[in-house]
């Protein structure tokens, strides 16, 4: 098998590096852009957009549904299983832009929903989600700081990389290959997550309010799956379901910041340069928008967290002239540039996973 090209010099893991004197303009003047942003009134709720959105959600779970229940005993069931994974995971944006401000007037009435949406609906922790997501927006891709980038089964920076042993050395080797059949896996990893930080030993805000509806609702799912269907039937469907849940969700977030600069754990950079510099916006306006839930104004996002998702695009135009201005690179791709860079960039990461003891060049000369 050959190796994946390696990366691009204008696109290698670097630390970013605080801006030089006087570069501080674009954080004075970020109040400016926040105050054009306000009063062009791209932060007033969109009650109307989501109203519509979850209708539409709605509809299709019941289609969903009343399909499972009409077609019996039938492989086309995992055609249905796809379907509740898109599903599941454009509620879980819901619940995301709930957590955020995003949907209804008051923060009480948006966690609210976005518990019911993402526990309920998603089969997430609300909580778990909230606290961890909270911390990346803070410090997005930067060593330390950002839950998003520490490592788990894959590494995302090579000082982690080089510090994987045993079975997961092996896989960091190999991760630009396996990050996406790993995704394969996430969804399952997702719920449990979830459960695991309901069951932790410490405080947890509605820890029996999420238990009970994760219960009710791997119970109504699974237990409709394994009563209707049969066993290995029902296992093929939850496979596909919890796969394409995974991967579409592992995708919609991967886009976002993998293979963009990362902050060392002691580096500075001002509110403005941070966000915009880690963070990646995807092109294709409108559909890009449906397929990523507003994920694909990732910028603008990070930048006011709380606009809602139909009035990203018009403070796109503002925020791509603000960094312009103050020189601060924004950084727009098409999809596919998108995953290519994903891939570049955990295959550039696995490599400092291989033994320290063994010369690159010396390894360079042997033989396949």
């Amino acid at each position: 098998m050959s190796s994946i090209p390696a990366l691009p010099v204008s696109g290698r893991i670097r630390t970013t590096r605080p801006r030089a004197a006087g570069a501080g303009d674009s954080t004075s003047t970020f109040t400016a852009l926040s105050r054009t942003v306000r009063e062009a009134g791209l932060l007033r709720r969109a009650r109307w957009f989501y109203a519509l959105l979850g209708g539409g959600l709605l509809l299709a779970l019941g289609g969903a549904i009343a399909g499972f229940v009409l077609l019996g005993e039938s492989w086309f069931q995992l055609l249905i299983a796809a379907a509740l994974g898109i599903i599941f995971t454009q509620a879980a944006f819901i619940s995301h832009e709930a957590s955020h401000r995003q949907v209804l007037a008051s923060g009480p009435a948006n966690d609210r929903l976005g518990r019911l949406v993402g526990v309920l609906g998603v089969g997430m922790s609300y909580q778990w989600w909230m606290t961890k997501h909270t911390r990346h927006h803070a410090n997005p891709n930067q060593v330390g700081r950002d839950p998003d980038i520490e490592v788990d089964v894959v590494a995302f920076t090579p000082e982690s990389a080089a510090e994987q042993r045993g079975l997961l050395a092996s896989i960091t080797r190999r991760q630009g290959w396996l990050f996406y059949p790993l995704l394969l896996l996430e969804g399952l990893n997702l719920h449990m997550h979830s459960v695991r930080s309901l069951l932790e030993r410490r405080k947890v805000d509605g820890r029996w309010t999420e238990l009970g509806l994760l219960a009710l609702r791997f119970g109504v799912l699974y237990g409709a799956v394994f009563w209707l269907l049969p066993l290995g039937m029902a296992f093929a469907f939850v496979g596909v379901q919890l796969a394409v849940f995974g991967v579409y969700m592992g995708t919609s977030f991967a886009v976002n910041h993998t293979g963009m600069p990362i902050i060392g754990r002691d580096e500075r950079l001002d509110f403005f340069a941070k966000q915009v510099r880690t963070s990646r916006n995807i092109g294709g306006g409108f559909w890009a928008s449906a397929l990523l839930g507003g994920l694909n104004y990732q910028v603008e996002h990070h930048l006011f967290p709380n606009m809602a998702r139909p009035f990203l695009a018009s403070a796109r135009t503002l925020v791509r002239e603000h960094s312009r201005v103050h020189d601060v690179p924004y950084t727009e791709t098409s999809l596919v540039r998108a995953h290519i860079a994903v891939v570049r960039h955990m295959h550039t990461v696995g490599l400092a996973a291989r033994d320290p003891f063994v010369c690159p060049v010396i390894a360079g000369y042997r033989r396949g």
